[in-house]
């Protein structure tokens, strides 16, 4: 039986360098990626780690993104590192520079808004940023230079700066039906077997 192209594969193209399946390339402890979530980058694909902006290990937040995601070129992530304050006197961050400044954050820390979440089989267009601590539903699109800085509904599509649903792909009883299927946990096997069902109308499962 047909299992796919290998998941642990970095290139499943042949002879294309510009698309990878981006799980084998990340080298940060603290980016998730779920298999066969791809990659593709106008330059180079290594390109990911460095769009992944304010990403400190002292923060300790994650960026979590799951299966079968398909991410273009110049999507960026925002991450905690690069929060201020906003409720004090002045938003410079005083402790970083030390000579006498290293006691300004004492009591105190940056805000956080948690993890960012990325679902599922999720569309992120090109040049769209994703602000920290966003959860981003299973099956959403994510328009093409969008800014997003609100969760996203699963099987949402968004657009704008900052974006905002446009709207459901499915109703609200297809979706349900959708995130209880689960396809993408399904063994590859599965998956393999039904492709020309996953690629047609919802109506046909």
């Amino acid at each position: 039986m047909l299992s796919g192209p290998d998941k642990n594969t970095i290139y499943p193209l042949p002879h294309y360098d510009r698309l990878c399946f981006l799980k084998n390339i990340i080298t940060r402890p603290n980016i998730i990626v779920g298999d066969y979530t791809y990659y593709d980058d106008f330059e180079d694909v290594r390109n990911f780690e460095k769009n992944v902006k304010y990403h400190f290990d002292f923060t300790g937040d994650k960026l979590v993104i799951g299966k079968f995601c398909m991410i273009a070129s110049g999507v960026t992530f925002i991450m905690n590192g690069a929060n201020h304050l906003t409720d004090a006197i002045s938003t410079y961050p005083f402790a970083i520079f030390g000579h006498g400044w290293e006691g300004a954050m004492e009591g105190k820390q940056y805000p956080t808004k948690g993890d960012t979440i990325i679902g599922n089989d999720v569309w992120i267009g090109y040049n769209a940023t994703i602000m920290a601590g966003v959860t981003i539903g299973d099956g959403a699109i994510i328009a093409a230079n969008s800014t997003v800085t609100k969760d996203v509904a699963p099987y949402a599509i968004v657009g704008g700066n900052p974006a905002a649903e446009i709207r459901k792909r499915f109703d609200e009883d297809r979706i349900r039906k959708l995130l209880d299927l689960k396809w993408w946990d399904w063994p590859i096997e599965k998956i393999t077997a039904n492709v020309h069902v996953l690629t047609g109308k919802i109506d046909d499962l």
